[in-house]
């Protein structure tokens, strides 16, 4: 990057799978209120958008089965583990 650039002038990364799913897990959090959102500058529980990112990841993780390398197939089923028992807790505390 030159003096001259911006960040926001930069080209985006694409096409590493890592990159990706941690881009979808970044969703999930959002959607489970534990990040901030970037753009509204807010934090909201709406777990029905958590649940569509989780099933996503696992609609990846299977169509992507046998493609993947061993860390990237690691790397996405801790990211819907961390997802799910996150989910799980906090559905669990609205319930009570």
């Amino acid at each position: 990057m030159t003096e001259s650039q911006r960040a926001d002038q930069l080209p985006l990364p694409g096409g590493n799978f890592r990159l990706f799913i941690t881009r979808l897990s970044y969703q999930g959090l959002m959607s489970l209120g534990m990040l901030e959102n970037p753009v509204t500058g807010t934090k909201a529980v709406i777990l029905e958008n958590a649940r569509m990112i989780i099933d996503d990841l696992l609609m990846l993780k299977d169509k992507t089965s046998g493609n993947l390398d061993p860390d990237e197939y690691e790397h996405v089923d801790k990211l819907i583990g961390d997802l799910e028992r996150a989910y799980a807790q906090i559905e669990e505390a609205a319930a009570q």
